[in-house]
């Protein structure tokens, strides 16, 4: 169990605390506080044991809560992101809106998501590019400036990767 919290592995989350004796403070072993001193760690097995022996819950990693911290983070740049999509949107200006740096961001989205921002931006685009498609008879180029894409090599490019056709293939397989 040291060896876990020593490398902050997410998969042991909930199935053990580790608990300090000098500060009575306890946390997930995911957490990235700074490590205490092997001698002065309990582990414990239940949330209700380790509260029970007097300890309290770390601010930083709330281990506590069912869920991950960073998750009302996560839903503040995704509604953000779906709210903005047609701007040029640069990782500075994503960070701004919630507050923290661009790489801090970056690491927290791709951590709890699993993709980085840009590419759940460039999902959103696509899914209205798709939409749209099926829905009107705009260009595809018009589409592609629509939904924000600065170039329509990228929205192509994009549209194929995600979709597995082209806009024009889309298209006309509705219809």
């Amino acid at each position: 169990m040291w060896e876990k919290i020593i490398n902050c592995d997410r998969t042991y989350d909930g199935l053990f605390f580790t608990a300090v004796k000098t500060t009575k403070i306890y946390c997930r072993p995911s957490c990235r506080s700074r490590k205490p001193k092997k001698i002065n760690v309990e582990f414990y097995h239940d949330i209700k044991e380790v509260e029970k022996a007097g300890f309290r819950a770390c601010k930083r990693c709330q281990p506590e809560v069912d869920h991950s911290p960073h998750i009302g983070l996560v839903r503040n740049v995704n509604s953000f992101l779906v709210n903005h999509y047609r701007e040029k949107l640069v990782l500075q200006d994503i960070a701004n809106h919630v507050g923290v740096s661009p790489f801090y961001l970056e690491r927290l989205f791709k951590q709890e998501t699993s993709e980085t921002p840009r590419t759940y931006l460039e999902k959103i685009r696509i899914d209205k590019a798709a939409y749209l498609l099926r829905s009107t008879d705009r260009t595809n180029l018009e589409i592609c400036f629509e939904i924000g894409f600065q170039s329509s090599s990228n929205f192509y490019k994009a549209f194929r990767r995600l979709k597995n056709c082209s806009p024009s293939e889309y298209r006309n397989l509705g219809s």
